[in-house]
């Protein structure tokens, strides 16, 4: 889901108010969980003098008197609810009348669009006509966050995950810090966004058509760099170039927390080295050299990872008894504490390491470093993940079935490889949607090599999203590929519950683990499976 926003100030009686519109583009309902706009949004209008703003009620969070909001969507979601509670004014379709007042006589003063919004939207093309400006959301973003201390969480996987844990543990060492992801957080208590009355400010970043390039970072998160997003990034090349653009952005005196076991980070710290002349051992930051500053690049280097030339790296990663990691957490070469993790997957090991390598940077006295590892250890042992990660659907006949939002083949392998940790005896049936043709054709084999990990796999129509297929491909053609576990395509998501309702009721207490995978509908598999088993349960007892 992409989407725009404009925003009017208007004088009304000495008060100065905001009138904000936003423009949706949707995929379905089910599509929303990487919505960062509808978020950010949602955040200013509920607390507006925590992003700078003066409002003219005395209770923002009760009230949006003096405020004119309004908004449109091609169809309802989950994201467009806290707004409708604040007193939005919401439309489902996009109209001339959408951006106007209630008067029909007033037009915001700028409208800030995502890249996925087209230039032929007609609220885009009316508010062109009458000399609204328009901003792309990188815009919106560096004005929102341009007076606080900025932690950027970036990369190709992980930002969700990685920026939520970070403002959770934050939160819990009593930081009154001001957050937002694009993905629902169960323990956040406004879904996907804290805010505060502190300097600190977490923002997932996205490097999206570059709309990351409008921050200026004190720290910057780098989990991972990949080819992702191919219909906007013509090859990996390009998204590097992006990133480096992005590590340009680093206020002087600034952090970068980076991982050193991605070789697509450390292609950017080879970058680094080749620009300044640091010295670097392995194309990763030395132990003796993290700490130099570059010419151009003037910000510290804190590397992470498994291996042990990064500042901080784990070793000893074992499964636990909830599920998820227990590890050693060393820094140069000395371990320091045993950390427990109930998010189960290597990959969410690596996320925690670049959250306490951020938090340590942030409290940055060294000599406070032991006393700041004690009080993270707990709430990094209590967080339970974002929604679409890993996410537990239901428990039926002995049947684990999850939902995850894998649609890269580095996610898919790194789901499968959790689900492996956490059900090591338990056979894995994958459903994956692939997630827009451009994807598909560039990643096919990827996928395919994943995929092939799981047990079984049933692959479904292409989820298109804003697409057309001018590439003549379909799911069929990635279940052929997959070699080694049966592989089946299955177009309709309906007939895929079907499939598996029987073969689950053919054998009552399978030993099995579904996976329903991808960031389109799929996501609609898994209820409706657990409801098809509990209906037909109920209807065997009577």
């Amino acid at each position: 889901m992409k989407n725009a926003l404009s925003i009017s100030k208007i004088e009304r009686g000495g008060f100065i108010s905001w009138e904000l519109v936003v423009l949706g583009y949707l995929h379905s309902p089910s599509s929303l969980s990487n919505n960062s706009e509808w978020s950010i949004l949602a955040s200013v209008l509920k607390n507006p003098q925590s992003f700078g703003m003066e409002p003219s009620s005395p209770s923002p969070l009760q009230s949006l008197q003096g405020f004119e909001v309004s908004g449109s969507d091609l169809v309802w979601s989950s994201y467009m609810e806290g707004l409708l509670e604040a007193g939005a004014n919401l439309h489902i379709g996009h109209s001339v009348s959408n951006i106007q007042g209630n008067d029909g006589s007033r037009f915001p003063n700028a409208v800030v669009a995502s890249s996925a919004i087209p230039q032929d939207n007609v609220e885009i093309l009316h508010a062109k006509s009458v000399g609204v400006p328009i901003y792309k959301r990188d815009y919106w973003l560096a004005k929102l966050t341009e007076k606080y201390n900025l932690i950027a969480v970036s990369g190709s996987h992980g930002k969700s995950t990685t920026a939520s844990m970070l403002a959770y543990v934050l939160k819990a060492m009593g930081d009154d810090l001001t957050a937002i992801v694009g993905a629902h957080v169960p323990q956040f208590p406004d879904g996907s966004i804290f805010y505060g009355g502190g300097k600190n400010f977490v923002l997932e970043a996205d490097e999206y058509d570059g709309c990351f390039l409008g921050l200026s970072p004190s720290v910057a998160v780098v989990t991972n760099l990949d080819w992702e997003h191919v219909d906007i990034f013509e090859d990996e090349d390009a998204v590097k170039s992006i990133f480096r653009r992005f590590l340009k952005q680093i206020r002087v005196g600034g952090h970068l927390v980076i991982c050193g076991d991605s070789q697509g980070a450390r292609s950017l710290l080879d970058q680094i080295k080749q620009d300044t002349g640091l010295k670097y051992s392995g194309g990763v930051v030395s132990n003796q050299s993290s700490d130099l500053w570059g010419q151009g690049h003037d910000y510290k280097i804190i590397t992470y990872g498994f291996s042990s030339f990064n500042d901080w790296y784990a070793e000893s990663v074992c499964p636990n008894v909830q599920g998820g990691s227990d590890y050693i957490l060393c820094e140069r070469g000395r371990p320091l504490a045993q950390i427990s993790l109930q998010i189960p997957g290597v990959h969410n090991v690596l996320n925690s390491l670049a959250v306490i390598a951020t938090v340590l940077t942030l409290i940055g006295d060294k000599r406070q470093s032991h006393e700041s590892i004690a009080c993270l250890k707990l709430p990094l042992s209590k967080f339970m993940g974002v929604s679409r990660r890993f996410d537990l659907i239901g428990t039926i006949y002995g049947c684990h079935i999850y939902d995850d939002f894998a649609h890269h083949p580095t996610e898919v392998r790194a789901v499968l490889q959790a689900a492996r940790q956490r059900f090591p005896n338990k056979a894995l049936i994958a459903v994956f949607q692939p997630h827009t043709y451009s994807r598909l054709v560039v990643l096919k084999d990827d996928f395919a090599n994943a995929l092939s990990e799981a047990d079984q796999v049933v692959v479904s129509a292409v989820y298109a999203a804003r697409e057309t297929n001018d590439w003549n491909i379909n799911g069929k053609d990635l279940a052929a590929s997959i070699i080694g576990p049966p592989s089946e395509y299955i177009p309709c998501l309906g007939n895929v519950v079907d499939k598996l309702a029987l073969q689950i009721l053919r054998d009552p207490h399978p030993e099995i683990v579904i996976l329903t995978l991808g960031a389109g509908d799929v996501t609609t598999v898994g209820p409706k499976l657990l409801h098809e088993l509990q209906t037909r349960s109920q209807d065997a007892r009577h």
